[in-house]
């Protein structure tokens, strides 16, 4: 499976180590490219679990553009970036 998923939240590099960390750690996820200025995700999996890695996605502040961006979102989003960038 190969999807490409739009979300929302993604500002820098910071964000987009912690979405690669998070989402690689998804079972049978081969393969991930972030376009951060297009807010992109790409994403190669041997398994068809799209709806799986939308949750992570969500779950780490970054939900796929027209699904709701609460405030909480945004707050974890901003935590990510924050623990991206000291990971990197």
């Amino acid at each position: 499976m190969k999807a490409e998923i739009q979300i929302e939240n993604l500002k820098c590099g910071g964000c987009a180590a912690t979405i690669k960390k998070g989402i690689l750690a998804i079972e049978g996820v081969s393969e991930i490219e972030i376009d951060i200025e297009k807010s992109i995700v790409s994403i190669a999996s041997e398994n068809d679990n799209l709806e799986e890695i939308k949750l992570k996605l969500s779950k780490l502040g970054y939900p796929e553009v027209g699904d709701k961006n609460t405030v909480l979102h945004k707050a974890k989003s901003f935590v990510s970036c924050a623990v991206g960038r000291m990971d990197s």
